[in-house]
């Protein structure tokens, strides 16, 4: 489904289908540290239902299922939630999806104690999706938004990546990430009380094609450029990999985590 939002890419309209087989061979990339800090707050585990918004491939869902939770997954793409029953199905994981924005997830009021948006909390409408939010969730309930970002401005390779996306898709927003807490608009905190925020730094493991996968399934190239011009960026960033970068090397991201507790209505 095709997304457009001026506050967004300048306006550029892009489609996370477009981008799903890349998505789902590239982008679980997240590292154990990454889901075991969530354990550790005692979220998404055994004896829980948890609902991921934004599910994407289901990275979330599938690489914390060992956790012991009950998970559902929502996308309002339908190739993103066709890789994630995929994926989950050959990995004999009971994960139920279904093909939403979040703004249309319904289900009875009080069914979750956590809900998750990684990566996405930003594209949603949030003056109509916190209050639904809140009621799906039980007394006291989480909220726990999660996001991990490339340091371009610490990591050379990162840097010079970014730029090209930039040289494609000139309006692309996603570029000059740095360290720094996930800030929410204020309609939230009508709904929610914010109990543990932290930002932290790893490193990735990646290899040169690994990483270009990584970066062409990004939302300023695989989401939104013509396929001549994924063709064209990726035969670039090929020739700039080759010449910067051995075959093994890490990329420096910051992770970071916002968790908030349900006040109720």
């Amino acid at each position: 489904m095709e997304i457009k939002n001026k506050a967004i890419d300048g306006g550029r309209p892009f489609d996370w289908g477009k981008a799903s087989a890349d998505y789902a061979k590239y982008r679980d990339i997240y590292p154990p540290i990454f889901y075991r800090k969530i354990a550790d707050r005692k979220l998404c585990v055994s004896g829980q239902t948890v609902l991921d918004l934004g599910t994407g491939t289901g990275v979330l869902p599938r690489n914390m299922y060992c956790f012991g939770a009950r998970w559902y997954g929502a996308d309002i793409s339908e190739n993103q939630i066709a890789q994630a029953d995929m994926l989950s199905r050959r990995m004999n994981m009971k994960i139920q999806y279904q093909t939403a924005a979040a703004e249309d997830v319904d289900f009875p009021d009080q069914t979750f104690d956590v809900i998750t948006a990684c990566q996405c909390f930003w594209y949603f409408d949030h003056e109509k999706v916190v209050p639904r939010l809140s009621a799906m969730l039980k007394k006291n309930g989480r909220l726990l938004l999660l996001y991990m970002a490339w340091l371009p401005f610490e990591d050379q390779i990162a840097g010079a990546s970014e730029r090209l996306v930039l040289k494609y898709n000139p309006h692309w927003s996603g570029a000059g990430e740095t360290k720094k807490p996930i800030q929410v608009p204020d309609c939230v905190y009508e709904r929610f009380e914010p109990v543990y925020h932290e930002e932290y730094e790893l490193e990735v493991p990646f290899t040169r094609e690994t990483w270009n996968g990584r970066m062409k399934a990004c939302r300023g190239i695989g989401a939104s450029l013509r396929p001549e011009e994924i063709e064209a960026w990726e035969r670039e960033h090929r020739e700039l990999l080759l010449e910067t970068a051995p075959e093994e090397f890490t990329v420096r991201h910051y992770a970071a985590m916002l968790e908030l507790q349900n006040r109720g209505r």
